[in-house]
């Protein structure tokens, strides 16, 4: 067998290998994912070696080092170059660039070359060599080299790579890139200013007596320091219109510094929003069971306290920046963006970590946008979206919507129902609100559990300061010898069950009381002979 089936055939195996899968993924959550937390354990012990071998290095320059600081030195070195040769291995797939160019050429009809192929490999690394942070964490290693004492120079950049570690200073840089055109302009403009100043005040100055501008280099030197507003006063004009320069120039230092202050500026806000919503994103992914809540408006505000008062996980997602710092101030995990996104979706774990998403949103537009976009990601994800209009609610059906809430007729039919009964009104939005503590909350029984097969007439709920307001039991469950009920999906719910109703496993009470007893009945609820009435001789 030649070598080019030999390494294809290798590139294969790689390609469909679980165990080398695993291992890049792992280097990639070590070194590279943001989101990891394994790369903040992994930058905060590679800030405090590099901190370490720099103040070595520093201390050696006039004292000797015993054998242990020589073995520390060696293992900054190592895991430098380990560093640096899983970053390259990181960069590109050497494996599907060369499974790249074999299916290439087997689907053309022509003889597999393995020297294009490697040549393409090699390209894709040495792109990544020549990138600034390679070629940093390249000059980094140097200073361990002992036989050329003068790389010891190169310590600087030793202390420049703390920026890939540090996500404030790997931000700062991200800064840099991200408006260096903005940067470039304004270092054109104060190169023309110093340029102009240094000129005429060279003109102005030299050849007078007293003064303390005599070369070209003492002109420029005085421009740059007083364009940036230092000013040390050891170099100053002593003529009359080197004066007047000067006087010019510090304005046109204010105004470089202020337009470059807005720039630094307006570009750090961008990058701490990034931020925090990559931090928010890590955070998800450690959670369990996340409810997405779309829209934090009125009603989103009361979904996500009654969640918090019930320590559920739940992430907040509002395009009003005001909104999400009004749920930071809640200290509730929050994300500005457009729920409708599905990039954003996927950051959340949608479909994952993230099973239910509420579509909250005050235009019916947007939620029928965010439930179409959701269903996309899993047919399990539960979605619960509002309508604000009647013909809003068929298109979220038709979208993927588990259930549709109407939330403005809901409160015109409770005003409807209770004109005139003011004391039943109060009472229902006691419950509802929960102002008071009484809830309304469903209460499953469990297989096994003593109240099953139980009648409904046999529990004594009112000397547990409880009210039983009904009962939903699974359509596959109910039986035509079931009370009148109101269907829902999969679902029947009895309202108001009657005394000789029984009670099977996975049915749900629905019951209404205080949280103290609501909290004792799914605690004690397995407990026989708890929770029923008690017999009378």
């Amino acid at each position: 067998m030649n070598p080019s089936n030999l390494i294809i055939r290798f590139a294969y195996w790689l390609d469909t290998s679980p165990h080398y899968a695993a291992l890049k993924k792992s280097s990639y959550n070590w070194l590279i994912n943001p989101r990891s937390r394994r790369r903040a354990w992994f930058d905060a012990g590679m800030i405090v070696m590099i901190l370490l071998s720099v103040f070595l290095l520093i201390y050696q320059a006039h004292h000797e080092l015993n054998a242990y600081a020589d073995m520390f030195e060696r293992v900054v070195f190592l895991a430098l170059i380990v560093e640096y040769l899983l970053r390259m291995w990181l960069a590109s797939a050497s494996r599907k660039i060369l499974i790249e160019h074999f299916e290439h050429s087997q689907l053309v009809g022509m003889h597999f070359q393995l020297a294009p192929a490697l040549w393409a490999v090699i390209k894709s690394k040495l792109a990544y060599m020549v990138k600034p942070v390679a070629i940093l964490d390249l000059l980094a290693i140097m200073p361990s080299y002992r036989p050329l004492g003068f790389l010891r120079l190169f310590l600087l950049f030793r202390l420049l790579k703390l920026f890939r570690y540090a996500r404030s200073l790997s931000a700062f840089g991200k800064v840099v890139v991200e408006k260096r055109f903005e940067l470039f302009t304004l270092s054109i403009f104060v190169g023309a200013v110093v340029l102009i100043s240094s000129t005429a005040v060279y003109l102005f100055e030299a050849g007078v007596p007293g003064a303390r501008i005599v070369t070209p280099l003492d002109a420029v030197y005085w421009a740059v320091i007083t364009v940036t507003t230092v000013g040390y006063g050891d170099v100053t004009p002593v003529t009359t219109e080197g004066r007047v320069v000067a006087m010019v120039l510090v304005f046109a230092g204010i105004g470089v510094v202020s337009f470059a202050t807005s720039i630094v500026v307006m570009a750090f806000h961008e990058k701490m929003r990034e931020l925090h919503d990559n931090r928010v994103f890590a955070e998800v992914e450690r959670l369990n069971d996340v409810t997405i809540v779309c829209g934090f408006g009125r009603i989103g505000q009361v979904v996500a306290q009654h969640l918090a008062d019930a320590q559920e996980s739940f992430v907040i997602i509002d395009r009003d920046e005001a909104a999400i710092q009004r749920a930071r101030r809640l200290d509730y995990l929050a994300v500005t963006g457009d729920a409708a996104d599905s990039e954003m979706l996927d950051n959340l774990r949608l479909g994952r970590q993230a099973t239910r998403i509420l579509c909250l949103a005050h235009d019916d537009v947007n939620n029928v946008y965010i439930t179409l976009t959701a269903r996309q990601f899993s047919r399990d994800v539960l979605i619960i979206s509002r309508a604000n209009k009647q013909e809003t609610v068929r298109k979220l059906i038709h979208a993927g919507a588990n259930h549709v809430v109407r939330p403005y007729e809901v409160v015109a039919r409770m005003a409807a129902e209770f004109i005139g009964q003011p004391v039943a009104f109060d009472a229902v939005h006691e419950v509802v609100t929960g102002s008071k503590g009484i809830h309304l909350e469903p209460v499953p029984i469990l297989p096994g559990c003593s109240l099953q097969g139980s009648q409904v007439g046999d529990m004594d709920f009112a000397a547990r300061n409880l009210l039983l307001f009904g009962v939903i039991r699974p359509s596959s469950a109910a039986s035509p010898l079931d009370p009148e009920h109101f269907k829902m999906e999969g679902k029947h719910f009895v309202f108001n069950p009657r005394a000789d109703f029984q009670l099977q496993a996975n049915d749900l009470l629905v019951l209404i009381g205080y949280d103290v007893s609501l909290d004792f009945f799914r605690k004690q609820r397995n407990q026989a002979g708890l929770f029923f009435r008690k017999k009378t001789a």
